[in-house]
């Protein structure tokens, strides 16, 4: 697979991905749910839209999906260690800067650790 063709459409994944966490995130906080829940809430649903998605799209091998048990196994312990970033830099935010700055880091956030994932994911996740 191409790594750009595999690049473009994890971006447009991602993006997608991201706009569901981030509103996941403002609207659970904004309810009045502490920020490091809602943090997890917001990056729950994102990655369950964006493994389907990455595995079913980005990552797929001649149009057949990756997907399946062994490779959320390989997934999740990666998923788990941006989520625990991602968490402490936007609580760090919110704790520094306040909750609307909060909201405007965390697409920052999610957006750098996004490049970081993408070759984890390719190399370890996603792989043949």
């Amino acid at each position: 697979m191409s790594l750009i063709r595999q690049g473009s459409s994890y971006l447009i994944i991602g993006v997608v991905q991201l706009a569901l966490d981030w509103a996941v995130f403002v609207a659970a906080t904004a309810l009045g749910m502490p920020v490091a829940p809602a943090n997890l809430l917001g990056r729950v649903c994102g990655m369950l839209l964006g493994f389907w998605l990455n595995g079913r799209h980005t990552f797929a091998d001649g149009g057949a999906p990756r997907l399946g048990w062994a490779r959320f196994a390989r997934f999740l312990p990666l998923w788990l260690l941006v989520t625990a970033l991602s968490t402490v830099l936007v609580s760090a935010t919110a704790s520094r800067l306040g909750l609307r700055d909060a909201w405007l880091a965390k697409p920052l956030v999610e957006g750098a650790l996004a490049a970081i994932s993408f070759l984890l994911m390719r190399r370890f996740v996603y792989r043949a």
